[in-house]
């Protein structure tokens, strides 16, 4: 029998409404990506280029630190990847998860959440961080 995950990095709560929604409508485990270092309302101030969120949008190798691993992750078939939309494309942080796991043989299905952007191209700057897994077209979810 298939085991599935999703997993979430949510700063402001939007995000994790949705997760529980989706790892509830499909029987899914769940884990919250939180960041080391959580996110403030300053850090999260699009309109200040020197606001840390900026910061790490701005530089393609960063890669914020997780607080915690996801265990059995070895376990799971398929993975449901929830953020928001920071720039056009996912926050760094979620590049820092899929870097952390082997999802080699794996489904990820990528979903956001967005105040206002469309998904665009995010998943194309995340495929690289998880070679080998095959990628469900992403979607943002109200």
């Amino acid at each position: 029998m298939s085991r599935k995950l999703t997993a979430y990095f949510s700063a402001t709560g939007m995000t994790r409404k949705a997760a529980e929604k989706i790892a509830e409508k499909n029987g899914t485990d769940i884990f919250e990506i939180q960041p080391v270092q959580p996110y403030t309302s300053q850090d999260l101030d699009w309109t200040n280029k020197a606001s840390r969120s900026a910061q790490e949008m701005n530089n393609s190798e960063c890669r914020p630190e997780i607080a915690r691993k996801a265990g059995g992750m070895a376990d799971y078939d398929e993975i449901f990847l929830g953020f928001p939309i920071w720039w056009g494309k996912a926050p760094k942080i979620i590049n820092t998860f899929l870097e952390s796991y082997d999802f080699a043989g794996k489904t990820i299905t990528p979903f956001a959440t967005s105040g206002g952007s469309g998904y665009g191209r995010s998943s194309d700057a995340l495929m690289p961080s998880a070679p080998g897994a095959k990628w469900n077209k992403g979607k943002i979810v109200r």
